[in-house]
């Protein structure tokens, strides 16, 4: 094997040792009284495994992979603009596999990160959940893989879905004595980290959106309606009866980090007037193309002219990424989403009170920064539905 597939081998054992150390970290008075667990992993985060041993067959691949190679087959394959029809799918990666593999077949299976780690904890193979499992083609509404999916020859290695928060099994006898568990500590289904920390945030109505500030500005919000649109990365997850909508522009911290640093950031931040509308009309990019609201790969980023105050240009920035923002939500509007009423922040812009108070203003609604924005706390509260089932 060489260095770069062992490398990658690695990450999958790399990710069990990150369990086994933060289960290790968990205080020994406390252990007893823990009832469920789930995890969150990243979405489209991809290993295939051998059902009789549980080990990966080839190097997973990571969330932002592409597999170009399987891309035409799987848009010939799928309805129109549906959510798997990108090279970074799960369904992709899945045909890039196949096709390239020619043994060891028979016993693989596919899971997603959040699936094989909850199955060291549980020991049952080939158990999802349907956040995870939308980017390798379930519909989350029929609760079902589709035909056109379910007939193809490698159908036979997608795992069972059941909701996020499921119990599937008590916690394996050798898991349980070496961390202290209870008997009837149970293992839940997971979810994708987004959905987590969604979860987290407290955005429990429709009409309720949160908007992650961080290297780009990502967006999701939930509603009645579910939405499907691949031309501009927008997809829906479920949750319960209602339907997560989400989608992401390019815009966001990093286009800042290029120009401020973070002392600057605060220092100007503290000297703008957000009750007053800049003038200035930016669209800022890190890099050439954008992908939500505006399709365009090609999309160049506009940040002239500059103005000799730099409190000013921050301003026109700000505005400028919640203008993008205030586009995004509209778009989903149209789209037929359930109209935006209250925004809750998480990462790390979230900290910025300047830009809070011009997004309120540039949307025309309450934005209100999330009290707990942690993936992990979103884990949490899934395992407390599994433990009430």
């Amino acid at each position: 094997m060489g260095k770069p597939m062992q490398v990658a081998m690695n990450r999958a054992s790399s990710w069990k040792e990150t369990l086994l150390s933060l289960l290790e970290d968990l205080p020994p008075t406390l252990c007893p009284y823990i009832s469920s667990i789930s995890i969150d992993g990243t979405s489209a985060t991809t290993l295939i495994i051998d059902s009789t041993t549980g080990e990966p067959l080839c190097k997973p691949f990571l969330y932002n992979e592409s597999c170009p190679d399987a891309l035409p087959f799987v848009t010939s394959l799928a309805p129109e603009n549906h959510t798997v029809c990108a090279g970074s799918s799960t369904l992709s990666k899945l045909v890039s596999w196949w096709n390239s593999h020619n043994s060891d077949k028979g016993n693989a299976i596919l899971m997603h990160q959040s699936d094989w780690l909850l199955w060291l904890l549980h020991g049952k193979l080939g158990v999802s959940d349907y956040n995870n499992a939308l980017k390798v083609g379930y519909d989350p509404e029929t609760e079902s893989y589709p035909s056109w999916l379910v007939s193809q020859p490698f159908s036979y290695l997608l795992p069972t879905v059941k909701p996020p928060g499921t119990p599937i099994e008590s916690i394996k006898e050798d898991m349980r004595k070496q961390f202290g568990f209870p008997k009837d500590c149970v293992v839940c289904t997971g979810t994708t980290d987004s959905i987590a920390a969604f979860l987290a945030a407290g955005a429990t109505l429709p009409g309720k959106a949160v908007t992650s500030l961080g290297s780009t500005l990502a967006i999701k919000l939930l509603s009645t309606s579910r939405i499907e649109d691949s031309r501009f990365g927008v997809y829906s997850h479920r949750l319960d009866d209602k339907w997560l909508v989400g989608g992401a522009s390019n815009t966001g911290g990093a286009v800042l980090r290029q120009i401020f640093t973070d002392d600057q950031l605060e220092l100007l931040s503290q000297q703008i007037n957000p009750l007053v509308a800049s003038t200035l009309d930016y669209y800022p990019l890190p890099a050439y193309g954008e992908r939500f609201p505006i399709a365009d790969p090609n999309m160049q980023p506009r940040l002239h002219p500059r103005p000799e105050n730099d409190v000013h240009y921050l301003h026109g920035i700000l505005e400028s990424i919640a203008r993008i923002e205030a586009k995004a939500f509209g778009l989903l509007k149209e789209l037929g989403a359930t109209e935006v009423e209250e925004v809750y922040t998480a990462g790390g812009g979230a900290k910025n009170e300047a830009w809070r108070k011009i997004r309120e203003r540039v949307l025309g609604i309450p934005v209100r920064r999330a009290e707990h924005t942690e993936a992990a706390y979103g884990a949490a509260l899934l395992a407390l539905k599994g433990a009430c089932q």
